[in-house]
């Protein structure tokens, strides 16, 4: 995967360890625990169990991107023309009219910002995202994590 190529910054299989391990807050969300297949990575989830319901051993694909937008960053090369246009047509709408992205290849997507990023040892880091209220912890190498950035603005995309 190129940075050059998509708007992916992560992406990695994981298995659910666990689910609401200290038991549930609210009625149409839990907490899953999981972790990573190829990058030794630990994910912790708050998802709406109503729209995507998994279970322990559940193995899913889990990307962050930067933007639904597929494909190259567009633009000249430097990629600066044409970049305020394609943020106005990068938009998903639910009645179908917008352009079609990442979305279309995933079941789950929520929106949110990296609130904070744990420097933590010298190889392992922590960014945390909130999608809504909804959070995120993911931990491992800060080679994988070295395209979120603190403040960045970031959807979550989930398959089975």
């Amino acid at each position: 995967m190129s940075a050059n190529s998509s708007s992916i910054v992560f992406d990695d299989i994981f298995t659910i360890s666990g689910i609401d391990k200290e038991g549930r807050k609210f009625d149409r969300v839990s907490r899953l625990f999981a972790h990573s297949k190829n990058y030794d990575m630990d994910l912790t989830l708050d998802y709406n169990i109503e729209l995507y319901p998994l279970q322990v051993d559940d193995t899913f694909a889990m990307a962050l991107a930067t933007s639904l937008h597929k494909g190259p960053p567009s633009g000249g090369a430097n990629g600066a023309a044409g970049d305020e246009e394609d943020k106005d047509r990068d938009v998903w709408r639910p009645d179908g009219k917008g352009v079609k992205g990442l979305e279309e290849e995933y079941d789950y997507v929520m929106y949110g910002r990296v609130y904070r990023y744990d420097p933590g040892t010298a190889e392992i880091v922590t960014a945390y995202a909130s999608f809504g209220g909804l959070l995120m912890s993911l931990t491992g190498s800060f080679r994988h994590l070295s395209n979120i950035t603190l403040g960045d603005l970031i959807y979550i995309l989930i398959r089975k």
